[in-house]
């Protein structure tokens, strides 16, 4: 694979005799303005001094704000008083120790990361995507791709140089397997029937922000708010991206010739002509073993729950909401646990109990920026809850979306568009999450929308446009392996190439959600769209 320090920077590639066309514009512009934007961290830092500020001035101007639904007023308090000093005194450890995402995605980060470092995640992968008809393969690419928030980012590093390799030795177009692999990943990102990180994630941001109204008590805010929505959205998307592959990106390629500096190709006379894809004893092993190991697992987990009695159950003995939803995260904790250290001890990709803590110490230090940013994000929705400036924005938003008629499912798709704006230039799904998220998720409530709609909503802008803007690391990545098979490929070419996945994506998701909305389903165990 080519160095990425290799790569020319956005906007300086080689010059050619071609004029410069639409999507070069267009991808300059959004290089500059994403170039324009601080580090997240910075960013937050930046709004957590101007909320100050302006808290400071609405305290000393004695605004206050009306709170929906009670008689109360709230006034509004400045940080850069006496009391705000002290409150940030008192709460500074505190806001960061208790922000729900925190605990939430480390310990999800901790149990993937001892899946993926035993190489079950990408044995699983190798062995669906080996054994598919070539017909087929397009659409069971798709289908895992928008499953990829599981395993994170590391879909977007793994999944397309290896869809790549199958395409090539089912005697498809490899790059049609690696643009679409990458393209599914991303413009997919939030969707899935399984569970991960980011829904640790999300829900904690959203739980944060909601806490700001009064109507967010007794709300069921769990891990799986959105599961419903999210896991018939990739079944569709995957579709979606299937046809997308096989019927738009692969009859647009030019005709597959082999390069030179292209991965896997044989040098050596003694060398096969194409990968072999078949699975090791060791490794069918552990894949049977660990399958077994998680049927146990899901059948005792299931025990506690599902019996009359059963210690799972919630107040009442209802099914939901109920201990288990609540507490989903150390369920699947455990799950990924035993799954990853299952299959590592069988294929012996782990050093014994030394090699499963390794791997979880390294999927933890892989994520320290994301801890610096939540330590900031977590002050600034602290300090948007305390200074009751969230709940004024909140309110103030509410009413300039009713008095334009933006109210319903028109506020939504307005927010899915603002929010797919944002993603070109904040392609951190947290980052973006706990920026918008304190302003609409309680404005959304007072137009009488559940939190979980906000959210699902949020995951549709938040995922279709990442795959097409430079302010995605990936995509220079993507850049990289591409050349393997092209050399003159070129960012714009490439831009355009994913292009093609984002307005159908985006189109066809808030067509999902409009059927959720229109036909008032719930978008997860006991998530409503209204508020109750």
């Amino acid at each position: 694979m080519s160095s990425l320090t290799n790569l020319p920077a956005p906007g300086s590639e080689s010059p050619d005799t071609r004029r410069p066309t639409g999507i070069d514009r267009v991808l300059s512009l959004i290089e500059r303005a994403g170039n324009a934007l601080p580090n997240p961290i910075l960013l937050f830092t930046g709004l957590f001094v101007l909320l100050a500020v302006v808290s400071t001035a609405l305290a000393l101007a004695d605004v206050s704000v009306a709170v929906p639904g009670t008689d109360e007023t709230k006034s509004i308090t400045g940080l850069f008083t006496g009391e705000g000093v002290r409150w940030l005194t008192e709460n500074l450890i505190t806001n960061f120790a208790t922000f729900p995402p925190i605990a939430a995605v480390l310990l999800m980060i901790m149990a993937v990361g001892v899946a993926e470092k035993a190489g079950l995640l990408e044995t699983v992968m190798r062995a669906t995507l080996a054994r598919a008809p070539r017909a087929v393969l397009p659409y069971l690419l798709a289908l895992i791709a928008c499953q990829a928030h599981m395993i994170s980012d590391v879909a977007a590093i793994v999944l397309p140089p290896l869809a790549a390799v199958v395409f090539k030795s089912a005697g498809r177009h490899p790059v049609a397997g690696l643009i679409g692999g990458f393209a599914c990943v991303g413009a997919g990102y939030a969707a899935g029937f399984t569970i991960g990180s980011l829904d640790a994630l999300y829900i904690g941001i959203t739980q944060q922000a909601a806490s700001v109204l009064p109507a967010a008590e007794g709300l069921d805010l769990n891990l799986l708010i959105n599961y419903f929505f999210t896991a018939s959205s990739s079944l569709v998307l995957g579709l979606l991206g299937g046809f997308l592959i096989s019927r738009v990106l692969e009859p647009r390629l030019a005709p597959y010739e082999p390069t030179a500096d292209e991965p896997d190709e044989p040098d050596e006379p003694d060398e096969p002509d194409e990968p072999d894809f078949t699975l090791t004893p060791a490794q069918r092993r552990g894949l049977l073993f660990t399958a077994l190991v998680v049927i146990l697992y899901a059948g005792a987990v299931l025990s506690l729950w599902l019996p009359e009695g059963a210690p799972l159950r919630g107040e009442g003995g209802a099914l939901v909401p109920s201990p288990l939803l609540t507490g989903v995260v150390p369920v699947l904790f455990g799950a990924f646990l035993l799954a990853g250290i299952t299959y590592g001890f069988t294929v012996k990709a782990l050093a014994g109990s030394e090699g499963v803590v390794t791997a979880m110490t390294d999927s933890v230090k892989n994520m320290s920026g994301y801890i610096v940013l939540m330590f900031v994000a977590a002050q600034v929705i602290a300090l948007f809850n305390w200074s009751n400036v969230g709940i004024l924005l909140a309110v103030k938003a509410a009413a300039g979306l009713d008095s334009i008629g933006l109210t319903g499912f028109w506020a939504l798709i307005a927010f899915v568009l603002l929010v797919s704006c944002l993603n070109l230039f904040i392609v951190s799904g947290s980052a973006l999450w706990s920026l918008v998220g304190p302003v609409f998720v309680p404005a959304f409530m007072l137009l009488g929308m559940s939190p979980a709609l906000s959210q699902a909503a949020f995951r549709i802008g938040d995922s279709a446009t990442g795959i097409i803007t430079p302010m995605n690391p990936y995509v220079f990545l993507l850049l990289a392996m591409l050349r393997q098979y092209e050399p003159e490929a070129r960012l714009g070419t490439l831009i355009s190439r994913l292009s093609i996945f984002t307005v159908p994506f985006l189109v066809v998701w808030l067509a999902i959600l409009g059927i959720f909305y229109g036909f008032d389903l719930p978008l997860g165990p006991g998530a409503q769209l209204g508020l109750k």
